[in-house]
């Protein structure tokens, strides 16, 4: 497969929502985006306004569909978004809607088996790392391979961002992790079938220079 047919993939994170404000769990728990969310995305849909975009695809958690939204409204040529539940974040179970403190001092050694990133570890009625890697993984080439020598925008969660930059990069699943998730970040990889592969990571320019903006102003 030749290098022109790789697919360009822009992976974004949703932007802020309450819950991550206050360091609460989200997993599948539908949190919409809070107005700095908002603010976020649009800015994230005038940074890729002048990109070729050949197909959006987002988790269908509403973060997710909102922060896609606002980036499909702001290419020149209308696109439809195209939910797929399979872009969602990793199921947290019982984790969910709880903040880090909270599962530190109840449950610390569940607290611990995460934060070590056990790759077996799952909150009850949660997934583990190992099934999480293989959905997401699994999800993203599978919609690249839809589109040879497009540019494809996925919208998702941090967890998803991890696992794609771990992909591209060869990290192991258990590796501390030294690189950014930050909300409506731009996140550049290629993929062919031989796997994904890291072109940039983690650019929030257009979030700087509109909060410069916005205090100057």
């Amino acid at each position: 497969m030749g290098w022109m047919e790789a697919t360009r993939l822009i992976a974004v994170r949703h932007g802020e929502t309450a819950w991550n404000a206050d360091t609460r769990i989200q997993g599948h728990i539908d949190i919409p985006l809070n107005d700095t969310g908002l603010w976020q995305a649009a800015r994230a849909g005038e940074a890729l306004a002048e990109e070729t975009v050949g197909a959006i695809y987002a988790s269908d958690l509403q973060r997710a569909w909102q922060t896609a939204q606002a980036i499909a409204s702001a290419q020149p040529k209308p696109l439809p978004v195209v939910a797929d539940p399979r872009l969602r974040e990793r199921a947290f179970g019982s984790f969910e809607g709880r903040t880090f403190a909270a599962i530190e001092a109840e449950t610390p050694d569940d607290a611990r088996r995460w934060r070590q990133r056990d790759p077996h570890f799952a909150p009850t009625g949660g997934e583990n790392l190992v099934d999480f890697r293989q959905r997401i993984t699994t999800a993203a080439a599978d919609l690249a391979a839809r589109h040879p020598g497009e540019l494809v925008v996925l919208v998702a969660h941090g967890g998803v961002m991890d696992v794609l930059y771990r992909a591209a990069t060869g990290q192991d699943i258990q590796a501390p992790r030294t690189w950014a998730l930050g909300n409506a970040a731009i996140n550049r990889l290629l993929w062919t079938p031989q796997g994904f592969s890291l072109v940039g990571w983690g650019d929030v320019g257009h979030l700087a220079a509109g909060l410069l903006d916005e205090t100057s102003a």
